[in-house]
């Protein structure tokens, strides 16, 4: 659904990991975060989505306690941000957008490493870490230097470095940029593990990813909250159009233009005709067309997808 009056949120509620708090963010005359709020479930994975500059890099920021809010705070596992950095800190597992793995160390020393600036017994540590190793798969890679690793792997451990402390929130910044398609699924099949048992808040420019990934879905352009709910609520709330793919063998010019006469929008492309109307009715098309002597191959009506729900919102495509 579209946010058009946020919902201020008066008190700490041991429902949620996360709580702002009308967050807000001003660098000079820009306004990067502009009052928002938002309950972030315990055990949701929560996708964060923008336009380049819209915000999300602010707001992950600020919840790390690395950036003041100009104005308002955040609960994290509920503690302040203003109030009790250190707190938060220790409840945040986070995986940048750049790997931070060290390629001359073997995955297991990598996790050590991290483990140990979390000051980690050293029999747990090493327990942890082999586990971890095992849940993302890379136990039989354990003794490679990570310079050998795939990007896909490389991904894959760095996310289990965020988890090596054993945190109750994630923040996976960008986790699958610049995989290819095959690796990114992979990384997906691992994140979507974690569900669940821990808390995880997902930036992405694949749209895809957090229709495959999310529980919940909050879209921010310009700083503000625009949208926020599951990925079929925001299909079915935003995209009140239809589209309707018609693959004929026959279509006449005649055809074509008496379709374009009657509805919005319709494409032409080798033999298939999409036609994208509020009031299109799939029956009624393929009688038309059977009627003006169309030999139809196939005919389907396409479901809206989130990038049809985001380009509506926000104007704009989401590229890297």
């Amino acid at each position: 659904m579209v946010i058009d009056n946020p919902i201020y949120f008066k008190k700490p509620d041991d429902n949620f990991a996360i709580q702002t708090f009308d967050i807000t963010r001003i660098f000079g005359k820009l306004v990067a975060v502009n009052g928002i709020n938002l309950n972030i479930k315990k055990g949701e994975l929560f996708a964060l989505l923008g336009p380049n500059g819209a915000g999300k890099t602010t707001i992950i920021s600020m919840l790390c306690c690395l950036l003041k809010p100009s104005s308002g705070t955040a609960l994290v596992m509920g503690h302040d941000i203003n109030k009790d950095p250190y707190r938060v800190k220790a409840t945040l597992g986070i995986s940048p957008q750049e790997t931070t793995l060290s390629d001359h160390l073997n995955p297991l020393e990598n996790l050590e490493l991290i483990g140990s600036l979390h000051n980690m017994k050293p029999k747990v540590l090493r327990e942890r870490a082999k586990k971890l190793l095992e849940t993302m798969g890379l136990a039989e890679r354990a003794k490679d230097q990570v310079r050998k690793f795939s990007g896909g792997m490389k991904r894959r451990l760095n996310i289990a470095m965020a988890l090596i402390n054993d945190p109750p929130i994630i923040i996976l910044d960008e986790p699958t940029l610049g995989l290819d398609p095959q690796s990114r699924r992979v990384v997906w099949k691992y994140i979507a593990r974690l569900k669940k048992d821990k808390t995880i808040l997902l930036t992405t420019h694949y749209l895809e990813e957090a229709d495959f990934l999310a529980d919940r879905i909050g879209i921010i352009d310009e700083g503000k909250l625009v949208a926020l709910g599951t990925s079929r609520d925001l299909k079915n709330d935003m995209i009140d159009t239809h589209t309707i793919v018609i693959k004929a063998w026959n279509l006449t010019q005649k055809t074509i233009m008496e379709m374009k006469a009657k509805y919005e929008d319709v494409q032409i492309s080798d033999g298939t005709m999409t036609i994208t109307d509020r009031l299109a009715d799939f029956r009624k098309i393929v009688d038309y067309l059977h009627a003006a002597g169309t030999i139809i191959r196939s005919a389907y009506i396409r479901e809206p997808t989130l990038d049809d729900v985001f380009i509506k919102i926000t104007g704009k495509e989401l590229r890297e």
